[in-house]
């Protein structure tokens, strides 16, 4: 007689406040995990970028070759370099273990806003308000672009990277998806400037949000609305939204200083978590474990799930 599987179990949300990193580094642009979630990334406005121990609360290095604010960054599959982009219109890869500039990319004709690795870190792909996303490659002397995508009519806010896609939001309230291996490219209207968007875990759909406070999830393929998801506010400024490391849920960044969670299949709000007085600029979600840090601020905030012990047991 075989056994019953076991239950999975329930989700559980990231609502205990473990650590509060503060940064020094001005307003905290942007915060980003590493691919496996020990490190995370910080974009200040002024002008760097730092690596820290977000559990620990130690910083590790700080990169410093922007000439105005970090406003977004990422890290490569095998922690060897890391990307970033800024007010300054650069694209700046750098060299983890080092902490000096590999490559400056020039060419955008506004500031970067958006910057990510394909999956082998052989090339980044910029979105900038000048419209356009251009992808560069690391391992080319060339100071010109390998590609420009340009259909958007306005600023491109959002760009996400499958193996074979690129997930672009624009403030001209489009999501269009590039397929690379069809070579096709897929448009959804939603109608209000997008602010984020991105991928789910399991790659069958799309998280839009936009200035109207609204997150959408879509199908994929067909581009229908499989849920609406509101309550917080996000009428003036570019927030982050995601999901769970398990799909379960929505989250989103609010102007009013909370991190709204809904349950992606009820579409009910699950937890409107408190962080601060202002506005919660950006989040990162772990990608395995509920771990999800906010940016408030001068400051990044850590947490967990409550049964999370720091020391020992689950540490």
């Amino acid at each position: 007689m075989a056994f019953p599987e076991p239950k999975p179990r329930a989700p559980e949300l990231p609502q205990k406040r473990l650590k509060t990193l503060d940064c020094g580094q001005g307003a905290v642009r942007a915060v980003r995990f590493n691919v496996d979630g020990n490190y995370c990334l910080t974009c200040g406005s002024d002008k760097t970028l730092k690596l820290w121990n977000p559990l620990r609360g130690t910083l590790l290095r700080t990169y410093s070759g922007h000439g105005y604010e970090v406003l977004d960054a990422a890290g490569s599959f095998d922690n060897s370099s890391l990307c970033s982009g800024g007010g300054d219109k650069a694209v700046v890869l750098w060299d983890v273990a080092s902490g000096q500039v590999v490559r400056k990319f020039r060419g955008h004709a506004g500031k970067v806003n958006t910057v990510q690795f394909n999956e082998e870190a052989t090339v980044i792909l910029s979105g900038s308000i000048d419209s356009s996303i251009r992808c560069w490659d690391c391992r080319s002397r060339r100071p010109e672009p390998v590609q420009t995508l340009d259909e958007a009519r306005d600023g491109i806010s959002s760009v996400k990277v499958s193996d074979h896609e690129v997930l672009a939001g624009s403030v001209d309230g489009r999501v269009r998806r590039y397929d690379l291996r069809m070579g096709q490219l897929f448009s959804d209207y939603v109608g209000s400037p997008i602010t984020c968007t991105c991928f789910s875990r399991d790659g069958q759909c799309t998280l839009v949000s936009s200035l109207d406070s609204t997150l959408r999830l879509l199908d994929k393929d067909t581009g229908e609305l499989l849920g609406e998801y509101t309550g917080h506010k996000n009428w003036e400024y570019k927030l982050d939204c995601c999901l769970s490391e398990r799909d379960t849920h929505v989250v989103s960044c609010s102007e009013d200083g909370k991190v709204f969670f809904w349950d992606l299949v009820e579409g009910a709000l699950a937890l409107a978590l408190p962080v601060g007085p202002g506005v919660v600029q950006s989040l990162a979600y772990h990608p395995t474990e509920p771990c999800l840090l906010t940016a408030m601020g001068g400051s990044v905030q850590c947490w967990r799930e409550e049964a999370y012990e720091a020391e020992g047991g689950t540490g």
